[in-house]
C-alpha cells in the first residue's frame, strides 16, 4: 500500500520560463490627462447636471411652451397637449388649488397671452402664470388662493371682496399673498397672480388686484369664467355617478329621485386594499357601502365540535365562505337604522373602491325608510 500511490502518479513537468522583453520607454514625457484632475466631472457624475445646466434645459422646454401654447388647441397634437399637462403641474401655484381633473380639462384649451412693457393688467377675473418677462403689483393683494375640496360642488361659494380694505377687514391672517411694500416686489418666471373665482370690478381708482409690466410678458391665463364651467361639469359628472351607484343597486332601482339625491350628498370615495376587513361579525357597522368596483367575500362565523383526543371534543370558531358582493351592491343598511349586530364578515378580495355613507349622516336624513331597505343581513339569514 506504500508503494501504491508511486504507481499511478505522474510528475509534473515543469516547463522553461520565458521572460517577457521589457517596454519600450520613450524619451517624450506622457500628456497629463487634464480631465483626471477635474472635479466638476466627477460632481456632475454624482448629482446630475449642474444648475447651470438644469437652467438651460427649462429655458429650452420654456420657449418650447410657449410656443405650443401660441397655436389653437384644436392643432396641437396629442403629444403636445400632454406636455401642456405636465408643464402645468410643475406650477406652484395651479398644484395648490386645483386638481387632476381639473389641470386634465383646462390643459385642453389653455393658451398664452402676450402683454406689453408699461401696460397694466387687472386681475379680477383670471389666474395668470408669468411664462416670461416681470410683473410689478401695484396693490397689496394680487393673488387669491382656493382650498382643493374633494366635494367641490356641495361646497359654498366663496366670499366676495370689492376692496382692499374689506379684504384685511375679513381676513387679517389668511393665506392670501400681501406684501407691506408691493412695489418694491418684481414677480417673474412660474409666479402667479390673479383669482380662480370670479370677483366685482374694482372700484374707479383703486389697485385692487393690479400689476403692471415690467418687460414684455408671455402670460397663461386661466379664465375664471372657463374654470366655474369646468367645476360646473365636473359636478354634473360627479352627481349623475353617485345616482347611477344607488340606482343600479338592486335594492334601490325603485326610489324615487329625491330620496336618492338625499343619499348623493352624503357619499364619500373610499379605497381598500385586497384582504382588507371592512366589518366584523357582531359589530355594529359605522357606515353603509355601495360597491363601485371591486368584489367583496362574505364570510359567517360558526361555531364546531371538533375531536381532539379519544373520546374527548371541543368547541372551535370557523369562517364559513358564504359568497361575493359584487359591483353594484350594497352592505350595512339594516345594521345602522336598526343599531343592530352585523351577522357576517366582509374582507375585499379585491381593491376596491366604495360609496359610503357615514352612519351619522344616514341616520339624520329624513326621506329613508327603513322597510324599504335590504342588506346582506336579510339575505343570509
Amino acid at each position: 500500500m506504500k508503494h501504491y500511490k508511486k504507481i499511478f502518479q505522474k510528475e509534473k513537468k515543469i516547463l522553461p520560463y520565458i521572460p517577457t522583453p521589457p517596454a519600450k520607454t520613450s524619451s517624450l514625457v506622457c500628456p497629463i490627462n487634464v480631465d483626471l484632475h477635474n472635479i466638476g466631472i466627477y460632481v456632475r457624475d454624482i448629482h446630475g447636471q449642474t444648475s447651470v445646466e438644469l437652467a438651460l434645459q427649462f429655458k429650452d422646454k420654456l420657449e418650447e411652451f410657449i410656443n405650443v401654447l401660441k397655436k389653437f388647441p384644436i392643432h396641437r397634437s396629442h403629444a403636445e397637449r400632454r406636455f401642456v399637462y405636465k408643464m402645468m403641474k410643475t406650477m406652484p401655484d395651479l398644484s395648490s388649488q386645483l386638481t387632476h381633473e381639473d389641470f386634465k380639462a383646462l390643459s385642453r384649451n389653455i393658451t398664452a397671452e402676450t402683454w406689453l412693457k408699461g401696460t397694466t393688467v387687472i386681475a379680477n377675473e383670471g389666474f395668470y402664470i408669468i411664462l416670461k418677462g416681470s410683473v410689478r403689483p401695484r396693490c397689496k393683494v394680487y393673488k387669491k388662493m382656493i382650498e382643493v375640496m374633494s366635494a367641490d360642488f356641495f361646497s359654498e361659494p366663496p366670499s366676495e371682496y370689492s376692496s382692499e380694505e374689506d379684504f384685511f377687514q375679513e381676513n387679517p391672517l389668511t393665506e392670501y399673498r400681501s406684501l407691506m411694500n408691493p412695489h418694491y416686489v418684481i414677480l417673474g418666471p412660474w409666479n402667479g397672480f390673479g383669482t380662480l373665482i370670479e370677483l366685482p370690478e374694482p372700484k374707479m381708482g383703486s389697485n385692487f388686484y393690479s400689476l403692471i409690466m415690467e418687460d414684455d410678458c408671455e402670460l397663461l391665463k386661466i379664465n375664471a369664467k372657463e374654470y366655474a364651467k369646468v367645476k360646473e361639469e365636473q359636478a354634473k359628472i360627479e352627481k349623475l355617478t353617485r345616482e347611477q351607484l344607488i340606482h343600479k343597486c338592486p335594492y334601490y332601482r325603485n326610489w324615487p329621485k329625491l330620496s336618492v339625491d338625499e343619499l348623493t350628498v352624503h357619499i364619500k370615495w373610499r379605497r381598500y386594499p385586497p384582504g382588507h376587513v371592512l366589518v366584523t361579525d357582531g359589530e355594529i357597522i359605522s357606515f353603509v357601502a355601495y360597491i363601485q368596483s371591486g368584489f367583496c367575500k362574505v364570510y359567517r362565523e360558526v361555531i364546531g365540535l371538533m375531536k381532539y383526543q379519544l373520546r374527548k371534543m371541543k368547541k372551535k370558531r370557523k369562517r364559513v365562505f358564504m359568497g361575493k358582493l359584487q359591483e353594484k351592491e350594497s352592505f350595512g343598511e339594516i345594521s345602522v337604522l336598526l343599531q343592530i349586530p352585523f351577522t357576517c364578515t366582509i374582507i375585499t378580495g379585491s381593491e376596491v373602491e366604495l360609496g359610503v355613507i357615514d352612519a351619522e349622516d344616514m341616520l339624520v336624513l329624513s326621506k329613508v325608510s327603513v322597510t324599504g331597505i335590504t342588506c346582506i343581513d336579510a339575505i343570509i339569514d
